[in-house]
């Protein structure tokens, strides 16, 4: 009689349906999604906590997790902030391995958390650590999109590698090299502006934002052609206007691609309050968008930025922004006393923080160079053009102002349509800055490349791309030999 019992008991357990773990992207979680791209951190993490109350079984609060962590690091750029989300990794990745095999967000979600700790150990410069979750995610999302080639947020991340891959640093390009990883910048961007199409009328519409993010910061940062600034704006205006990100993408594109008035308007209305991530380098990119129209109320923003910020970034930089402010109004007591703040203040591990000691060592800029740059920066080419009236290479007594005299000169005739003024200054540059540590002389032998790239003329593009990858030792080095090649593979193809 026992037995009978035992066997029915067990019977009853046997077949009893089992909660099971699942993906469920469902309406709670894109709500928490998209809170965490409007840089709303604490409501995302408050609604991820309810989603694993209520559905304790649904691993997307997992990845969603993540996301929290990953966006509140590129916000805080906090050393400890970085400690915690690599200790936290094991965890969220183990829990969703033991999920649902067959879902396509199963190796989607493995990817996006070893992406998100790649790109943030590159930024420390722990390629080797990047190198291998790079690789992992690579290969995952591949995978993904032969199983399930609908699906597509693969898309999104397989784009946005392609695309960077070329602009990586030199240590993290060689790890990546060894597992014959190699990006194609054009495809990339093609595949994100194929996805950019189709996700508003897919399933898959929550991803957009994000999307739009990264070919935001492709596009600037290293296509950087003030020609796509409109195509920006146009595909941000889809985003929430109370979306703290929106904010961001507009007015980081206008100060890279020459529309710093129109940062400045962005930045001033941007949304406010508990609700967003505290933001301080939207202070900083405040400061640069009023300097670049010598705006002297960029002092306050600036100097903002330096109370507010806890990382270790752009601190040097930041003081040599201030020099220069003191400089262009006359004092040069106000600038040497932010030049000595560049040498004892802040970190020197951050690209700008490195360039902004060297620019110090350089000696006190040209005041009329200075202007004509940070002018035609902002997109103010007539005004920067005023800066130079008049003047000739034998006015400047430096070899550096001569050299930068005659590559301003050439990159506003370039910017204004004058392509062959504009090879004559550069030419100029060349011949005189080769063998000199600036990277005016690179950078006018790239823009050449590019000159005559646009002109069908091949055999000089090449000629010229080819020059400015021999150029070594200079400021820049890796950024402009990245475009130099790319450019090379747009001959090629």
């Amino acid at each position: 009689m026992l037995f009978r019992k035992v066997f029915f008991a067990f019977l009853l357990l046997a077949f009893t349906p089992k909660a099971h773990a699942n993906f469920d992207f469902n309406a709670n979680c894109i709500k928490a999604y998209q809170n965490i791209i409007a840089l709303k951190l604490n409501t995302a993490r408050a609604i991820i906590n309810d989603e694993k109350r209520k559905h304790p079984d649904n691993s997307i609060p997992y990845l969603l997790d993540n996301y929290v962590d990953y966006f509140n690091l590129i916000i805080s750029e906090s050393n400890a902030d970085l400690q915690r989300f690599k200790e936290s990794k094991s965890t969220r990745y183990s829990r969703i391995e033991k999920d649902d095999k067959s879902s396509p967000y199963y190796l989607y979600a493995l990817a996006e958390i070893n992406l998100q700790l790649a790109l943030s150990r590159s930024k420390e410069k722990e390629y080797f650590s990047a190198s291998l979750e790079f690789n992992k995610a690579y290969n995952q999302l591949k995978e993904n999109s032969k199983k399930f080639p609908g699906f597509l947020p693969n898309q999104k991340n397989l784009g946005m590698i392609n695309a960077v891959l070329g602009s990586f640093p030199d240590g993290l390009s060689k790890a990546l090299s060894v597992f014959g990883i190699r990006g194609d910048t054009r495809a990339g961007v093609k595949i994100l502006e194929n996805l950019i199409e189709k996700l508003p009328q897919s399933n898959y519409a929550h991803f957009y934002d994000e999307t739009v993010f990264y070919y935001s910061i492709i596009q600037t940062d290293i296509i950087s052609d003030s020609m796509n600034y409109g195509r920006i704006i146009k595909i941000t205006d889809a985003l929430d206007s109370e979306s703290l990100l929106r904010t961001y993408i507009r007015a980081y594109a206008g100060i890279k691609l020459a529309h710093s008035s129109n940062s400045v308007l962005e930045l001033n209305k941007r949304p406010r309050g508990v609700l967003y991530a505290h933001y301080p380098y939207l202070d900083y990119l405040t400061g640069l968008a009023k300097l670049q129209n010598l705006d002297q109320s960029a002092a306050t923003s600036f100097n903002t930025y330096l109370k507010s910020y806890r990382g270790t970034n752009l601190i040097k930089d930041t003081y040599l922004q201030l020099a220069w402010l003191e400089l262009i109004k006359g004092n040069i007591q106000g600038y040497q006393k932010n030049v000595e703040l560049v040498k004892t203040k802040g970190y020197n591990v951050h690209n700008r923080d490195i360039q902004a000691l060297k620019e110090i060592n350089y000696g006190i800029p040209d005041i009329n160079l200075l202007r004509a740059k940070l002018l035609a920066d902002g997109g103010n080419y007539e005004k920067s053009f005023a800066q130079l009236s008049g003047k000739n290479t034998q006015d400047y007594k430096s070899l550096m102002h001569k050299i930068e005299f005659n590559y301003r000169l050439g990159r506003l005739n370039e910017l204004t349509s004058r392509y062959e003024q504009a090879l004559k200054y550069y030419q100029v540059a060349i011949d005189l800055g080769k063998h000199q540590p600036y990277s005016f002389a690179a950078n006018s032998a790239l823009r050449t490349g590019n000159i005559y790239e646009k002109s069908k003329n091949l055999i000089r593009a090449k000629q010229y791309f080819n020059l400015a990858i021999s150029m070594k030792d200079h400021d820049y080095e890796n950024s402009i030999e990245n475009r130099a090649k790319e450019g090379l593979k747009r001959l090629m193809d």
